[in-house]
């Protein structure tokens, strides 16, 4: 084995990515922006879980148990009455909320255990989570700071509006993830395929046919489209069928979504290889285009937990709305009666409408 070879190849493969600056620029920029990114997502302080407490006890101890939960540095406590600390766990302004019972004081006084009513949300388990130790450490501090209080014993009696014990992690997540599935795989192969197209010089030679630009632009834009539609039939049957994902929504909703989100997914990637020159550079869009909407998009961190600043970013990205919209039927059974989920398919369909006509321009001002 030559040394010399060797250091040859190696050379040159260096300066190969040193004149490619994009490249270079990925290679050391992308992983700063996901971990910064992702820290800021750990430690930026977001914002904590929103919750009711119905104080219905006229006895000391209730209102005790409501001012330490509201002096809680982890959930966000306000009193409220019953009716509208339903309303919002229903449509999710709420994360849950803590009922006090009218006879509160004096069951606990008798039979030393307190068993409040926490009724949660339940769609997003982290959330869930947060609640319940939430509750559970402002009733040990309650204990240890009031006397008379340390041998009542705290055991919530726990219901949930969504979810609940009978869900697992695949049933929580397989929503967001069947869309995510969808999105990511149709972007990259659409991406990759057609600027095989043009790197093969097909486009050019549909050109220079009979063929009018327009009718080559709508006819690349469907035939990938139908391809992508294709696809999500599969992964909506294998996840339901197979997998056995929770769903207690339409599946003729849940498709229609899907529907969108590949269209959306298609021209975003006709409109972004327009960027490429090579598939390396294509494929290399995934690192600024969809892992920061993975992490934004209320997949993995709800979106009402993450900072101000993410918060805003969080909800101009069409998979946020996409995610939410997915969990709205699956998990909650939502139909387009709800106004979040017409709020959800609008901009789905507005965003699909936009990448359209950005594919449409690019793509005729390349070829022209």
């Amino acid at each position: 084995m030559s040394r010399r070879r060797v250091a040859a190849i190696t050379v040159r493969i260096l300066q190969q990515f040193r004149r490619d600056r994009r490249t270079l620029a990925l290679l050391f920029g992308a992983p700063l922006i996901i971990l910064g990114l992702l820290g800021y997502l750990l430690r930026g302080g977001g914002s904590v879980p929103k919750i009711g407490v119905v104080n219905e006890d006229s006895g000391p101890l209730g209102q005790l148990v409501a001012a330490s939960i509201e002096r809680s540095q982890t959930v966000s406590a306000a009193g409220m009455s019953l009716s509208k600390a339903d309303a919002g766990v229903k449509n999710g302004d709420l994360g849950g909320y803590l009922l006090l019972p009218s006879d509160f004081t004096a069951v606990a006084r008798q039979s030393h255990l307190v068993e409040p009513l926490v009724r949660l949300e339940g769609s997003q388990p982290g959330l869930s989570g947060t609640i319940l130790q939430a509750l559970s450490q402002s009733f040990a501090t309650l204990a240890a700071q009031v006397p008379g209080t340390a041998a009542i014993r705290f055991a919530p009696q726990v219901t949930y509006r969504y979810g609940g014990p009978g869900f697992d992690t695949l049933d929580y997540f397989g929503a967001a993830f069947i869309g995510l599935v969808v999105f990511f795989l149709v972007f990259v192969i659409t991406a990759v395929a057609f600027l095989r197209e043009r790197g093969q010089g097909t486009l050019e030679r549909l050109m220079a046919s009979p063929l009018r630009r327009p009718e080559i632009v709508l006819g690349y834009m469907l035939g990938f489209s139908v391809l992508a539609l294709v696809q999500a039939v599969e992964v909506l049957t294998f996840s339901l069928v197979v997998l056995h994902v929770h769903n207690t929504g339409n599946i003729g909703l849940i498709f229609l979504l899907e529907a969108l989100m590949a269209i959306a997914a298609v021209n975003l990637g006709i409109f972004l290889s327009m960027f490429a020159r090579t598939e390396f550079q294509a494929v290399q869009f995934i690192p600024l285009v969809i892992v920061p909407q993975m992490l934004l998009a209320g997949i993995i961190f709800p979106v009402s937990t993450e900072p101000g600043a993410l918060q805003v970013v969080s909800h101009v990205l069409p998979l946020t709305y996409a995610v939410n919209g997915m969990r709205d039927i699956m998990i909650k059974g939502a139909d387009l009666s709800w106004s979040s989920l017409q709020l959800d398919f609008g901009v789905m369909l507005g965003f699909c409408v936009l990448v359209i006509v950005a594919g449409t321009a690019t793509l005729r001002r390349r070829i022209a």
